[in-house]
């Protein structure tokens, strides 16, 4: 599944004429394309989807928000390890099989 998910702007730089942020998701920190908020600064939120700010949001709304996704397991589903999560998928559908 891919979220848009409200994150925290910690620094800003541009790199190859992009404007590019480092976002902290609620202690998940990527890099975010911030082209279609040029005017977003360190220290706001925005809602990001597929590595892109696309709407800012205040503070309140983004904790509220980031605290729900976590306690639903929304963002270790988005941010969580692939590998880790195939391999214990992997697990249950073995446990099931015995289990027949």
């Amino acid at each position: 599944m891919c979220l848009a998910v409200p994150g925290k702007v910690l620094d800003i730089e541009e790199r190859d004429g992009t404007r590019m942020a480092t976002v902290d998701f609620g202690g998940v920190v990527k890099e975010v394309c911030l082209e279609y908020l040029p005017d977003l600064r360190v220290g706001e939120y925005a809602i990001v989807h597929v590595g892109f700010a696309l709407q800012r949001l205040d503070e309140e709304s983004a904790r509220q928000t980031l605290e729900l996704f976590a306690e639903l397991g929304l963002l270790q589903e988005e941010f969580g390890d692939p590998w880790e999560a195939a391999a214990t998928e992997a697990d249950e559908d073995a446990v099931e099989e015995v289990r027949k």
